[in-house]
């Protein structure tokens, strides 16, 4: 028989019970993630409205989500929702299978910007972590736009990040770490100004922010076409370099073939796997018949995760980059009153003392 480990070595890297949990369920058994991404509200309205010609209701937003998720959720690790239109008509409507895990965002869409036009990051109104975990979700996400060179917003939004990532320690719940780069003072998405810096602002938030969260998810760290395949590769090697925690990369919106090959290249890199919304299901939008959007939804874009997953089962297991092998997970034990330690408490000969509810170990 093995020798036993303890579970201090669990807790000494900020995998608490929850955490781990979390963990668990929005993995392949493998220790990789497919993840697939369906909150994205700004971009899902503008799409249908393009397609429809009118503004979409409350329902026709959730309705197209439910149909979304339920072709989708069968076919990855894990599905992010949002808790506005998506989270309890999805669950309600039993389109999400028990075993595939859920992440919730904790974002406001649409945040308001300071003079330089950079995003100041805030809760969704009514919304956050303590909300998150009681509707039974398994870890937190959070968009923190992030550009290290423009200081005010650069200030707010590690703050933010910093409270949210507490509130999940507190809340004892995954914490998933989205840095996403933009432009400002002026610029324009296609500014070269803002595609020379993109790799750097990329390998550069990894280090500031991928130790606040569980589950880093970055964006691919350059462009086709402004840098070769070469620079690419190495840069993918810088940001593995510097990420703290296992990472994942998004698909922020490119064309499927192009995040594919994205995909290939993160993990050969040392990604853990993928969060990719738009790059799935895009043109899912642009049918107004719901008819055909499901058709759609049903084929091309079950497709398109199933071949991603994959590849992403060629990626780094989660456990890897924390240190940990199976062998290692399968022989920790925890020790006898751990119950009564966890969440404050303490087990002495007087009995527990005052618990606090909120705490964690």
């Amino acid at each position: 028989m093995s020798t036993p480990i303890s579970v201090t070595r669990l807790l000494g890297l900020g995998l608490t019970p929850g955490k781990l949990r979390g963990l668990q369920r929005i993995s392949n058994p493998n220790g990789t993630l497919t993840m697939v991404a369906t909150d994205q509200n700004s971009s899902m309205i503008s799409m249908m409205k393009k397609a429809t010609g009118k503004e979409p209701t409350y329902a026709e937003i959730g309705d197209a989500k439910v149909m979304l998720s339920r072709a989708l959720a069968p076919h990855c690790s894990g599905l992010l929702v949002d808790g506005y239109y998506g989270y309890w008509s999805t669950v309600a409507a039993g389109a999400v299978p028990a075993g595939t895990g859920i992440l919730i965002r904790v974002e406001k869409s649409g945040a308001d910007k300071n003079k330089a036009g950079a995003p100041m990051g805030e809760v969704e109104a009514g919304w956050g972590v303590h909300k998150i975990k009681r509707c039974g979700a398994d870890a937190v996400k959070l968009l923190a736009q992030f550009e290290p060179g423009e200081f005010e917003s650069a200030e707010h939004n590690f703050e933010f990040t910093r409270r949210m990532y507490e509130e999940c320690i507190e809340h004892d719940i995954l914490f998933l770490l989205e840095p996403i780069h933009f432009a400002y003072n002026g610029e324009k998405d296609d500014s070269k100004s803002k595609l020379d810096r993109k790799a750097q602002t990329v390998i550069d938030s990894a280090k500031y922010l991928s130790r606040y969260c569980d589950i880093y998810k970055a964006e691919f760290p350059g462009t086709f076409g402004h840098e070769t395949d070469a620079q690419l590769v190495d840069n993918l090697k810088r940001l593995n370099d510097a990420c703290v925690k296992p990472w994942v990369l998004l698909s922020a919106g490119v064309d499927y073939d192009k995040y594919k090959k994205q995909v290939e290249m993160a993990m050969k890199a040392g990604a853990s796997g993928i969060l990719g919304g738009r790059a799935f299901w895009k043109e899912f939008f642009t049918y107004s018949d719901p008819a055909e959007r499901q058709k759609f939804a049903e084929t091309e874009c079950v497709r398109r995760v199933k071949d991603s997953d994959a590849v992403v089962q060629t990626g780094t297991p989660w456990f890897a980059k924390y240190g940990l092998t199976t062998a290692d997970l399968s022989n920790l034990r925890a020790t006898e009153g751990w119950h009564a330690r966890y969440g404050g408490g303490t087990a002495t000969a007087g009995g527990p003392s005052k618990v606090d509810p909120n705490a964690v170990y």
